[in-house]
């Protein structure tokens, strides 16, 4: 520890580090604009100048290494001439254009301005003009002649989403900030750019004059979306939410939130949201009250169960609802005699049932423990597009200097340095894994625990696909039999394949003898919660592709998804659900409308109280921002109020905290188990023929129905690669355009 005195406070800070930190530590502001405690250190912008006793000159806080006795002066006049100076220089070209300035009353250069500026300019020629450039649906560079070059938007693509996609060309007064010979930025981290940026040069697009800072009001609230969940800070005016920035939580999304997280609201104030409950009868829609909707439901409910039995009657609930909605979702289908519920949408291989054993598959370890990985394996995902976060903390792993070892079935870029990549058809995983599995026991002198060398043909057929398929898995035992920390990381594409099971299986026995942690990368912002709250069938219950199949389920609910496009069966399972006496669609969305007999309008997460469990285990709960839309309810007082009319006891909840003591399990962490149910002696090595790695993986903006609603994000270079996005935009424009008639 090195010891120095700042404005006469001593302070002790590790040595290495700079005066700024000893500073921060001390709690004393040193103005400042190119230094970001989660970025290198540029020194470029020199407004954090300090008077450091014995140094001729003043020097940069940011980039000043701490000394044993070193007196420093924050405040003096050496000091404030200094900044002060810095002031003038970078307010020579800077417009005056704050009136209008999207960064206007959140400015760190306005803030700033008042008290290390002048009142008047000594500069008299022309203002440099820097012309506006497009990069994209996102991010505007339209008043980039505001920039002050801090580069902190070139740090935070190169150092944390892992690609430089900014860059800064020219000298002196013609350097610009630009994205080279006309790239867009593309990563799906780049809403942060925007929060970064200290003077307002890089902009909101979708925000764009919507509002001043001072008009919105800041409400906390939790990310829907991915397993992470990001803390959410939304800013509303007049009802409505505007603007979507970080809550910063170091345990979970530190200062930075994925931009499916940040532009997704669009889809709030969108003409595809349902404001009253609809019921179509002879293909014409018709908008009803409330009580006319849930008498209908409750009497087609009422008369499928007296003529084919309670197990004609189902449910499946999307894994982004809360804890609460899935709750009771779980206690009113079992109230009606049936087990069929089911939140494993995109899930194909049901024999690996948690909830029998009534654990809960979950990330194995602490999300913050993942930017300390020394050793990973990540299995079957697209890391950086599924849970763009997650692989923000696994890149923080390999700066620091730990290895990533990929499965999958194609390359893909990361934006991270991964070490070695197997490559396997999907078809070929399981014996494919097993091939790593060897590979560690032979290192490790012991059995191996399946036989994959001595079938000819299944080898030949890997070797086919990938010649080096032996060479890399004896890389990747190697890479994870070193090291200390270390996890066995399983992606969405590993979860919805076939064999998942036997995929689950040679994983735990890998983390085993690598002594690793084991856990899944979770889909959904309450895969974890659905799973501890029972939003799975139990005994005879159908799963996802029974009810869906089955003609012997009459009626089935779905709550908050679109099987079109959330289940495995994808565009299969419209002709299924046309098929049905009655399907209910409870969505905050015209959703389903080729096959839905009834639209019942629930709040999305910004308009409900409610609770998710991210991947790790932590149980997040948040209230409503704004008023529900129109005629729109939370999903759980519907719920309640349809069980009510069905005369079912024990739903007499007034609050959503009544229900959530019923709802949150009283001790989680009991219920979080990554043991596989299928033993190694069970697993099937032989190829499940016609798998492709886009019937497993969802688009980053395909993932639920909000993102699919945003305008923003559907329009960036992401989601036109989506092999749907053409099906997403025909389902919108059909609900839009869909015949509604008069109000009954």
């Amino acid at each position: 520890m090195v010891e120095l005195e700042i404005d006469g406070k001593k302070v002790e800070v590790l040595e290495g580090s700079m005066v700024m930190h000893a500073a921060e530590k001390l709690g004393t502001y040193i103005p400042h604009f190119c230094y970001h405690k989660k970025l290198s250190i540029a020194a470029n912008c020199r407004m954090c100048l300090v008077d450091v006793e014995k140094a001729p000159k003043a020097m940069p806080a940011c980039a000043t290494p701490v000394t044993q006795g070193m007196i420093v002066r924050t405040k003096s006049d050496k000091a404030t001439k200094a900044q002060k100076s810095v002031m003038e220089f970078l307010l020579i070209n800077h417009p005056l254009d704050c009136p209008i300035c999207d960064q206007g009353g959140e400015c760190q250069l306005q803030d700033l301005a008042v008290g290390y500026g002048g009142s008047s300019s000594r500069y008299e020629e022309e203002k440099r003009v820097v012309f506006h450039k497009d990069i994209g649906p996102l991010v505007s560079m339209q008043e980039m002649s505001r920039c002050i070059h801090c580069t902190r938007c070139v740090r935070f693509g190169q150092e944390i989403a892992g690609q430089m996609e900014l860059g800064m060309s020219n000298r002196g007064e013609h350097s610009e900030i630009e994205a080279f010979l006309g790239f867009t930025v593309d990563s799906e981290l780049s809403g942060n750019m925007i929060d970064v940026c200290p003077v307002g040069a890089l902009t909101s697009k979708p925000f764009r004059y919507q509002a001043r800072t001072w008009e919105l009001s800041r409400r906390k609230t939790i990310s829907p979306h991915d397993s992470t969940g990001t803390n959410l800070i939304a800013q509303v005016k007049a009802n409505k939410v505007l603007r979507v920035v970080p809550l910063e939580n170091e345990a979970i999304n530190e200062c930075w939130i994925a931009d499916r997280d940040r532009f997704s609201y669009e889809s709030l104030s969108g003409d595809q949201r349902l404001s009253a409950p609809m019921i179509k009868q002879n293909d014409i829609w018709s908008t009803v009250d409330w009580q006319t909707a849930l008498e209908y439901i409750a009497n087609g409910v009422k008369q499928i169960s007296q003529e084919h039995g309670p197990q004609s009657i189902g449910l499946l609930a999307s894994p982004h609802s809360s804890l609460e909605e899935l709750y009771l979702a779980g206690k009113l289908i079992r109230a009606m005699g049936s087990e069929n519920i089911d939140s494993r949408l995109r899930v194909r291989d049901f024999s690996e049932d948690k909830l029998k054993t009534g654990k809960a598959h979950w990330l194995g370890r602490s999300i913050e423990s993942l930017s300390h990985l020394s050793r990973s394996l990540v299995i079957g995902s697209n890391l950086r597009k599924d849970h763009p976060l997650l692989a923000q903390r696994i890149r923080q792993s390999t700066r620091r200097g730990g290895q990533v070892n990929a499965f999958n079935a194609t390359s893909m870029d990361w934006a991270m340095n991964v070490k070695n990549t197997f490559l396997a058809n999907p078809s070929h995983w399981v014996a494919a894994l097993g091939l790593i599995a060897q590979s560690i026991a032979k290192v490790k002198s012991i059995p191996s625990p399946v036989s994959v060398l001595n079938e000819t043909v299944l080898m030949n057929e890997i070797l086919a696909f990938n010649p080096n398929a032996l060479f890399q898995a004896n890389l990747i035992a190697e890479s994870m039999l070193s090291g200390d920390q270390k996890a066995v990381l399983i992606g969405n594409a590993a979860v919805h394949h076939p064999r998942a099971s036997s995929i689950f299986a040679i994983a735990n026995w890998i983390a085993e003898q690598s002594q690793s942690s084991v856990g899944f990368l979770t889909e959904a912002a309450n895969t974890v919660g659905a799973q501890t709250v029972g939003a799975l069938p139990k005994g005879s219950g159908l799963n996802t592709s029974n009810m869906i199949e089955s003609d012997k389920v009459k009626a089935l609910f779905l709550l908050g998804n679109e099987p079109e496009f959330d289940t495995a069966m994808g565009a299969a399972s419209v002709a299924h659900l046309s098929r049905k006496d009655m399907v209910v669609t409870l969505s905050p969305f015209k959703a389903n409308m080729a096959f839905s007999d009834v639209l019942l309008p629930i709040s999305p997460f910004t308009e409900t109280p409610g609770t998710f469990v991210n991947a790790e285990g932590r149980v997040q709960s948040f209230h409503a921002v704004v008023k529900p839309l129109g005629e729109t309810r939370p999903a759980w007082k519907v719920l309640r109020v349809l069980a009510n009319m069905l005369g079912f006891p024990g739903f007499d909840y007034e609050t959503i905290e009544e229900l959530r003591v019923d709802a949150v399990p009283k001790d989680l962490a009991s219920l979080l188990d990554n043991s596989p149910l299928t033993a190694l002696s069970e697993v099937d090595m032989v190829a499940c023929k016609g798998i492709r790695i886009e019937d497993l993986s969802v688009g980053i903006y395909g993932l639920d129905s909000l993102v699919r609603r945003s305008p923003a994000l559907q329009h960036t270079a992401d989601a036109q690669l989506d092999p749907l996005a053409s099906a997403y935009q025909a389902v919108l424009q059909h609900s839009a355009s869909a015949e509604v008639g008069q109000h009954v």
